[in-house]
């Protein structure tokens, strides 16, 4: 059960270890709450892999580098940076005035001041296989060469080094993995350090029941401000409850318990927004509707490895059958009634609405045909007497609607399609060992580049090693790659991207079905809650007034 906000008040008034006047009105202390229905498994930046982990972590940690509301890459620990001109080695020079949170294993209990040598132990924890942290691909392209890749010239200028160019380079680094973490509560902590956390943030951890409640409370001493001169988070602390059913969390944010919800997951969507997909009049004046394009891509993955005796066996390992199946599905009926016009259908690639580099004038996706469907059927080989093989879709019961109106259409040009609803963890699995042919998936950015997408289909990133889930093989396509991986105009770049993008296209080892769009619903007394492309929750801006 959920704390009180009696208790949680009291919780965070024990807790805050700053000095506070005794005739503080106890009413004027600002919490901002929000839900995590799928939970938080870690706050240890290594492993920050998932939405609801990258979230939390982002309100504790910072890195060399960080993302504005318009992805452009700005300064957070690092002053700035310098690259060389064979775009090999990044040099950062670091601010003077950050420190990690106050810790009892600290001398005297306070923080210490960060140093180019704690970035040191942070990155390389990340590629210490001992660590096993998801974020280690990161790193790929590190020469381990010269001091393993990263080192201190002085307490204020960090280098790393790098085996090839690689212009999204500090996009990688914008990512909650590179967070600065103190290598003396890691040692002390070990594993744990996962629910002891210690950064340097505008909040700082005080408290986890899991399952139930996580606090963070306000970091007096965070170093960045306004351009004003403002101290910065203006918050007192951050109340995150862990309710599954998206009617109790959409109840308690009518009630004014939660401060804000995002994602159609997590509200009912026929009660909140109407059939063009704006906030039902009846809510009108009461809460806020945010929404803007998010880079995330959700497709169905198809098992194209020739090796494999489940494709083998399979009608999709022809490309003709693939084609037909991408012609077959009514992109924008799917947004209209499924998600109330939330989303782009997806009439491109995989790099999704929002990249600089997508663009359907150049890019020629499938656009629902389904004559054109049936023809590739009949060329296929299935057509008259011939009846099609059944095929399955694996999929989560988060996205069994979709696949149900997926089954429906493709049915009705000659597949046969079966739905298997499998647990979110074990389908993740199943995905990345390829034991399945056909499944659900989707791609979020974890940078703001399209290389990010391009990557799910590069040869020597396979899974379950690397994030090509569909094991695509393609000389063409590596070569394109390989080529751009050294292109560092940007202009060049993404006509590169594009071309990889049209040949997968092609190939149709994917069937896009629709670029997302990132939807929060906000009460009107919050002010600073900033949206952005990659849906990062940054709180340090946020204000909350009194109703």
């Amino acid at each position: 059960m959920r704390f009180p906000a009696y208790i949680l008040l009291l919780i965070i008034l024990l807790c805050s270890s700053c000095a506070e006047d005794p005739d503080e009105n106890i009413d004027s202390r600002t919490v901002f709450r929000y839900n995590e229905s799928a939970g938080i498994s870690s706050l240890d930046p290594s492993f920050a892999r998932n939405v609801e982990n990258i979230w939390a972590i982002n309100q504790l940690f910072n890195g060399l580098v960080q993302m504005d509301d318009e992805l452009n890459i700005i300064p957070s620990i690092a002053s700035s940076w310098d690259i060389s001109e064979d775009g090999m080695v990044y040099t950062f020079h670091l601010r003077s005035d950050v420190y990690f949170h106050d810790h009892e294993l600290f001398p005297e209990g306070e923080g210490r001041k960060v140093i180019a040598e704690d970035f040191v132990h942070s990155l390389f924890r990340i590629v210490n296989p001992e660590v096993t942290s998801p974020g280690a691909w990161i790193f790929n392209n590190l020469d381990k060469s010269k001091d393993l890749g990263f080192k201190a010239l002085d307490d204020s200028t960090f280098q790393i080094y790098l085996k090839q160019p690689f212009p999204p380079f500090l996009g990688l680094l914008t990512t909650q993995y590179c967070s600065v973490i103190p290598h003396e509560i890691v040692e002390h902590y070990g594993r744990d350090f996962r629910n002891h956390p210690v950064g340097t943030g505008p909040f700082k951890f005080k408290m986890w029941k899991e399952g139930v409640q996580l606090i963070f409370v306000k970091n007096d001493n965070y170093f960045e401000k306004t351009p004003e001169g403002e101290s910065l988070p203006y918050l007192d602390a951050v109340s995150i409850s862990f309710l599954s059913e998206k009617q109790v969390v959409f109840l308690e944010f009518v009630k004014g318990d939660l401060d804000f919800i995002s994602g159609l997951d997590e509200m009912p969507i026929d009660e909140v927004l109407s059939h063009t997909g704006e906030l039902n009049p009846k809510y009108e004046g009461k809460f806020i509707l945010e929404s803007r394009p998010y880079l995330k891509t959700d497709y169905l993955g198809i098992l194209v490895d020739k090796e494999s005796a489940l494709v083998k066996a399979s009608p999709l390992s022809n490309k003709l059958v693939r084609q037909a199946m991408n012609y077959g599905i009514d992109r924008v009926k799917m947004i209209t009634y499924l998600r109330k016009n939330v989303g782009t259908a997806a009439h491109a690639g995989i790099i999704p609405r929002g990249m600089p580099s997508y663009d359907t004038s150049i890019v020629k996706g499938y656009k629902y045909d389904p004559d054109k469907a049936k023809e590739l059927l009949i060329e296929a080989g299935y057509g008259g007497s011939v009846t099609m093989p059944s095929i399955e879709i694996s999929t989560s019961s988060d996205y069994l609607d979709m696949c149900e109106f997926i089954q429906h259409q493709l049915g009705e040009i000659g597949f046969n399609i079966t739905i298997d609803v499998k647990a979110a963890v074990t389908l993740r699995e199943l995905v990345a060992t390829s034991r399945i042919v056909l499944f659900r998936k989707n791609w979020l950015a974890d940078y703001p580049d399209a290389e990010n997408y391009l990557a799910l289909f590069y040869s020597k990133n396979f899974a379950p090693i690397g994030p090509n889930y569909t094991h695509f093989k393609n000389d063409e396509y590596d070569a394109l790659y390989e080529t751009a991986q050294l292109e560092t105009d940007d202009t060049a770049r993404y006509k590169i991207y594009q071309q990889m993008d049209q040949l997968i296209i092609d190939e149709a080892p994917i069937v896009p079905l629709y670029y997302d769009q990132s939807i929060r619903l906000i009460q009107n007394n919050i002010s600073g809650l900033k949206s952005n492309p990659m849906n990062l929750l940054n709180l340090k801006k946020v204000r909350k007034l009194s109703q």
